[in-house]
């Protein structure tokens, strides 16, 4: 079984003690990863990881977050380093985050465009984190839509109708940890549902980890404890989910 990581934050520093010999390990096991960014720093670490292993692969771009409590990030530099290294295959993660109702959501608003029209200008899917802001995101992404935009749902939290929505704009719904936790229903049900040719899998590194490791730092080898759960969910093998969300990862980051 070849597993693929469509999320895993490999720079973070849950990793700074044992990186490289994980990532190792995980390239031996023929495992491939995308690592997204968080800000232009952790875009240069993603590239950085993305040069020294083979298996890994980066996108960059402004998180939401980022977007807020630094106004004066360069979306240029973003831009650049896209043109510049062709180990980035999407931007990202990029989008709205409305957990904090305090957030100035007009900046996140005006940096998840811009980010768009990046990924447009540079033909990428893009890496969409969504917490609280369904309706927003939605809005975005049919008033920008043209032929290539297209990306990936990054651990979606939202409903049924939003996912069918997402998945007609072009996007893929992504599980990851969550959907093994035993109260989320909600989640466990749309992974249930739709269609198999929209299916991602992803750790989201070093966090929210699956059962039965929930509390432990996670990392890219518990990708298949949330394959065996949607194999489950779906009364089919695991080795079938892995093939096909391994194979639907290829297509939508364009790896061959």
């Amino acid at each position: 079984m070849i597993f693929f990581d469509t999320h895993a934050h490999m720079y973070d520093k849950a990793f700074d003690k044992d990186r490289d010999e994980l990532l190792k390990l995980l390239e031996k096991l023929e495992y491939k990863i995308v690592c997204p960014s968080e800000n232009y720093e952790t875009s240069l670490q993603s590239i950085e990881l993305s040069k020294k292993f083979k298996n890994l692969y980066a996108a960059i771009g402004i998180h939401p977050y980022f977007a807020e409590i630094d106004k004066k990030c360069d979306l240029k530099k973003i831009f650049d380093l896209v043109k510049a290294n062709s180990e980035v295959v999407a931007i990202g993660e990029i989008g709205l985050d409305y957990y904090d109702k305090n957030n100035n959501r007009e900046i996140q608003k005006e940096y998840f465009i811009n980010q768009i029209n990046i990924a447009q200008e540079t033909d990428l899917p893009i890496i969409i984190h969504d917490r609280k802001a369904h309706g927003d995101i939605f809005s975005i992404i049919k008033k920008m839509k043209k032929h290539n935009l297209r990306g990936i749902m990054h651990s979606f939290s939202g409903s049924i109708e939003f996912a069918n929505e997402m998945i007609k704009s072009d996007f893929y719904i992504s599980f990851a940890g969550p959907v093994a936790y035993k109260n989320s229903k909600r989640i466990k049900e749309i992974a249930r549902i739709i269609p198999l040719e929209r299916m991602l899998i992803e750790t989201d590194s070093p966090y929210m980890t699956p059962p039965p490791f929930t509390g432990q730092r996670n990392t890219s080898l518990n990708l298949y404890y949330i394959a065996k759960e949607i194999a489950a969910l779906r009364n089919i093998s695991i080795e079938k989910i892995i093939e096909i969300t391994y194979q639907n990862a290829m297509d939508i980051y364009g790896l061959r």
